[in-house]
């Protein structure tokens, strides 16, 4: 069972659930959580885990260079490149952090002159003795491309343990990571707040999430902060309602002090025990 949260915008508290579900299911089944939020993984912390037992570098995409020797400067790759990344200086060069790989240049260049070639744009950290279970949390390198990919390659490193439950905790948005994450799963809780941007953004990751045919359910996260939106999500959800959480300051607290919510001394986690029964009976 592949169990993604997921959410339009970015602060919702989509890890805070995430983490709570893969701390809850690991009570009774084999689980294993993976962080596909590569460009801001946070998990760990909502879990407690600063450091990994192992770290994998990988390479999901690659880069162009251009072989002096061949160039014959006739600037074909220059006007081709759409996103400014290569150079007119003494000859042609190529700006790495401008660079898509998308390989035009390669495929203009009549001198045979580009090659593209492999980067290490991120890695892959795995925790498994922390809380019994392992966490797969993956990360982007600043400046690099293919956050899509490097969730791919974490999602296939995942598959690799032994497990009944997996919980993916998705990127904020709508973009190539988070159709990476929500590929292929059985079930989408998706966290949202009472405020516009929320509400709306939430519009966005159900057309994704309805786009791959997925269940879901939706959560409504510090309700308490707008009680007249809250409410208008909650009729507008329907039956999807998975819960309603309060606003609680120790939830704060609790990451700041890397101390699991469902772990602490607050509101919160009675709240998110009850979502926890629902999402067991749906899913």
């Amino acid at each position: 069972m592949k169990l993604v949260v997921a959410s339009g915008k970015g602060g919702t508290g989509k890890s805070m659930m995430a983490s709570s579900l893969a701390i809850l299911f690991s009570e009774n089944v084999r689980v294993v959580a993976c962080d596909c939020d590569v460009d801001a993984p946070n998990l760990g912390l909502w879990l407690g885990i600063t450091e990994y037992d192992s770290t994998k570098r990988i390479s999901t995409s690659e880069k162009a260079t251009i072989n002096p020797d061949k160039c014959v400067e006739c600037g074909e790759c220059f006007e081709a490149c759409q996103f400014g990344a290569i150079e007119r200086t003494r000859g042609f060069t190529i700006n790495p952090l401008l660079c898509e790989g998308c390989g035009v240049c390669q495929l203009v260049c009549p001198a045979d002159a580009v090659e593209l070639k492999k980067v290490m744009n991120g890695e892959i950290g795995i925790n498994e003795k922390k809380l019994g279970f392992p966490l797969v949390s993956g990360q982007l390198y600043p400046g690099e491309t293919g956050s899509g990919k490097i969730v791919q390659e974490l999602r296939r490193m995942a598959e690799e343990f032994d497990h009944d439950v997996m919980i993916i905790d998705s990127a904020a948005g709508i973009g190539c990571p988070v159709i990476a994450s929500v590929t292929g799963c059985d079930y989408a809780i998706l966290v949202t707040e009472p405020t516009p941007s929320g509400f709306t953004d939430l519009g966005r990751i159900l057309e994704i999430v309805n786009h791959f045919q997925i269940p879901f359910g939706i959560v409504v996260n510090k309700w308490d902060i707008n009680p007249s939106l809250s409410k208008k999500i909650e009729n507008w959800s329907g039956e999807r309602l998975l819960g309603k959480i309060p606003y609680d300051r120790k939830v704060v607290d609790s990451i700041v002090n890397l101390k699991p919510v469902v772990y602490s001394d607050t509101e919160v986690t009675s709240e998110v025990l009850k979502i926890f029964e629902k999402i067991k009976n749906q899913s």
